[in-house]
């Protein structure tokens, strides 16, 4: 009879701990969202005064070399009846063709940090000399123009010269360019070369939607380490691992292509999305403690009231609290750390008053550190969290059939509700 009624009173504390194990998980998803709010309703913002203090993504194209040709045309009218001859005279600009194209680019990465994200800026060092050919019969004034890269930018040590002489350069918002007299077949070798800042990424474009390159090198010196080409860019001809980055080489001798050669920076791990994502994770780790801890307290016949679930769960809550604040002046790192050690503290010094040491420290200090520590963890890795976790689960699947294989479960909740 005494059985009876008690079963009904243990249900009754199950929905409890369903209870606040539900409102723990809403106050997580209401902290993960305010972390993305925080996160990315000033992005823009804060985007704009990194390219306003460090440059935009750079877009390099070759220069252009071209020289004012008259063309005559005449035309035919009649007037009065009688046709009439007329010629007139028209000025443009014909191009040089481009015979060869040696560049050198070195590209270091350096983040920085706005708000609660990193951008990755770089420092760019560009030097190139391009032979053009006057091909016409006369010698002719020929106009070099550089386009530059990025109007959001800054060009240090700018320089411009045909055949070793430098040229008068005339600077506009996009670009500049100089004048040399260039002799009849004669091929001129214009070099070029600026230091500058960009962010996210760099391109050296080929010259058009789909353009030829003829007798072409780039060669490409990074200090990073994590080289990524960007979608519809051509892949090194050859790369050679260097001390603390790479050497990239593009080589062609006759290329018809509408790609573009392009690098885009390593991203650093951005400290507000991975503490939003793991706070949105947090209810699957602390259902996995739950779980464990009342396996555990009902084979070794320990009461956890309800109060005792709840207290547990605000200190786990208190974890990703610490983070989301805590980031915003720390590394990610050590605000992980420092919030993992609060948050384990907070249990174990609670527990050893409820149950005792061992249990505190050994059975829920080690679920703790494996559920909460290890697997928001595991975040750190991209493309690994869903595998580890994963892992885990199926590993505490496994502990947990090989400590209740043998036990009469009629008999444990019996015990429990006459106890």
């Amino acid at each position: 009879m005494g059985v009876g009624k008690e079963l009904p009173r243990m249900f009754r504390r199950l929905a409890a701990v369903v209870f606040i194990f539900m409102a723990t998980a809403v106050a997580w998803a209401i902290l993960g969202t305010t972390i993305f709010h925080r996160t990315y309703s000033s992005r823009a913002g804060l985007k704009d005064r990194v390219v306003s203090t460090w440059g935009a993504p750079h877009e390099q194209v070759p220069p252009s070399a071209s020289f004012d040709e008259i063309v005559a045309s005449t035309s035919e009218t009649t007037v009065e009846g009688r046709k009439v001859v007329r010629t007139t005279q028209e000025k443009h600009a014909r191009p040089l063709p481009l015979e060869n194209s040696r560049i050198d680019v070195g590209l270091d990465l350096e983040h920085r940090r706005k708000g609660l994200l990193w951008y990755s800026t770089y420092s760019v060092a560009f030097g190139a000399t391009y032979m053009f050919r006057n091909t016409s019969a006369a010698e002719q004034p020929v106009t070099f123009e550089l386009r530059f890269p990025a109007s959001r930018a800054v060009y240090d040590g700018l320089i411009m010269e045909v055949d070793g002489v430098p040229l008068a350069v005339t600077n506009h918002k996009t670009s500049a360019n100089g004048v040399a007299r260039i002799g009849a077949g004669r091929a001129a070798a214009l070099k070029v070369a600026y230091r500058s800042q960009g962010l996210d990424s760099w391109r050296y474009s080929l010259g058009g939607d789909v353009a030829q390159v003829r007798d072409f090198s780039l060669k490409m010196i990074t200090n990073f380490k994590g080289i990524d080409f960007p979608e519809s860019t051509l892949s090194p001809s050859a790369k050679r691992e260097t001390g603390n980055g790479w050497e990239l080489t593009w080589t062609y001798q006759n290329l018809v292509s509408g790609f573009q050669i392009g690098m885009e920076m390593p991203q650093k791990l951005q400290p507000g999305p991975l503490a939003g994502r793991i706070s949105y994770f947090a209810p699957v780790a602390l259902l996995f403690f739950f779980f464990l801890m009342f396996i555990i307290t009902t084979l070794r016949r320990i009461d956890l009231h309800p109060m005792n679930y709840f207290f547990l769960a605000c200190a786990f809550f208190a974890f990703h609290l610490l983070l989301a604040y805590l980031v915003d002046h720390v590394s990610i790192h050590a605000a992980f750390a420092v919030s993992s050690a609060v948050s384990v503290f907070l249990v174990v010094s609670y527990l050893r008053l409820v149950a005792g040491m061992r249990f505190a420290a050994l059975e829920a200090g080690t679920a703790q550190l494996v559920y909460l520590v290890l697997f928001s963890y595991a975040f750190f890795f991209e493309g690994f969290t869903g595998l580890a976790v994963t892992v885990g689960s199926i590993a505490t699947l496994f502990v947990v059939m090989q400590m209740t294989g043998r036990i009469r479960w009629t008999e444990v909740f019996a015990r429990r509700a006459e106890g």
